[in-house]
């Protein structure tokens, strides 16, 4: 089984992204080829073998891994699976590769897996970073409904049959979207606490377009992939949701604003889940209406 990973980049972390490159350089197996993608700025230097596309723009994190998959052909042809990593993450183990290369072996209909992402420095995964309701105990492997960003891994076979992530969203829900659909084709998705990224704890919110996006794709995540009657009581969940955390005034302001956007906007193609889907969805503990 053929590995490939992708790494975009900004081109602002050059050390930190060294060290994510040779941590997947060290991994036990056959070599994994990497791409990494400039996403509208020059990439630094990178060892020897690591393929290298620089973006005139940036296309935002989905549209950057999108290029990245086309580098290994139509829809990532030429690997099996491919790793997405963030360029300020690093694999600690050596085995990490391994371990994927069995569990889609063993498991035709898997086309996912969700990394546990880990501070280095403490060892502590957030519970943001835990993919699905029940998150207190990140050390529990499950079977999932989404996936981490920038932690996981993709059967090419997935993107092929649903399409890539959804460029037009920029930043924020992408992972959602994709797993949605995976999900309403019939793969599964797997949490992996044993397959760890370290990563520096952050808060989302260091992103200055966070809540307007977050908002707004929120909103076209439900139009473009829930059943009619489930739209509006999903989204109202989620505006009651952020009431409830009482944002500050900006904040707030730049959510509602996104909010509004994602109704006024093209959303892209809309293909409504299965109601099988959506039964599927809640007996693995995440309704997708929350």
């Amino acid at each position: 089984m053929k590995l490939g990973a992708v790494v975009i980049t900004m081109g602002n972390r050059p050390d930190e992204l060294r060290a994510l490159l040779d941590s997947v350089a060290r991994q036990d197996g056959d070599r994994i080829e990497v791409v990494v993608v400039g996403n509208g700025a020059p990439v630094p230097d990178v060892p020897a073998g690591v393929r290298t596309i620089e973006l005139p723009e940036n296309l935002g994190i989905p549209g950057g891994r999108n290029v990245g998959i086309e580098a290994f052909g139509p829809s990532g042809a030429d690997a099996d699976v491919l790793l997405f990593l963030d360029d300020d993450g690093l694999l600690p183990l050596t085995d990490t590769a391994e371990l994927c290369r069995r569990a889609f072996e063993a498991d035709p209909r898997l086309g996912i897996i969700s990394f546990r992402i880990a501070d280095p420095d403490t060892g502590v995964t957030q519970r943001r970073h835990v993919p699905r309701l029940r998150a207190s105990d990140p050390m529990r492997s499950s079977r999932v409904t989404t996936f981490l960003g920038g932690a996981n891994a993709v059967r090419t076979k997935v993107i092929a049959e649903v399409g890539p992530l959804p460029g037009q969203f920029f930043y924020a829900h992408e992972e959602t979207d994709l797993a949605w659909r995976a999900l309403d084709a019939g793969w599964l998705i797997d949490y992996r606490a044993d397959l760890v990224l370290n990563h520096p704890t952050t808060a989302p919110s260091r992103h200055a377009v966070y809540h307007r996006m977050v908002a707004r794709n929120r909103v076209w995540l439900a139009r473009r992939n829930l059943p009619a009657p489930l739209v509006p009581v999903y989204l109202g969940v989620w505006l009651l949701l952020t009431l409830l955390r009482r944002p500050s005034g900006p904040a707030l302001k730049a959510w509602l604003g996104g909010f509004r956007e994602g109704w006024s906007t093209p959303c892209g193609t809309r293909r409504p889940m299965k109601w099988r889907t959506v039964w599927r969805l809640t007996r693995l503990g995440r309704p997708p209406v929350i």
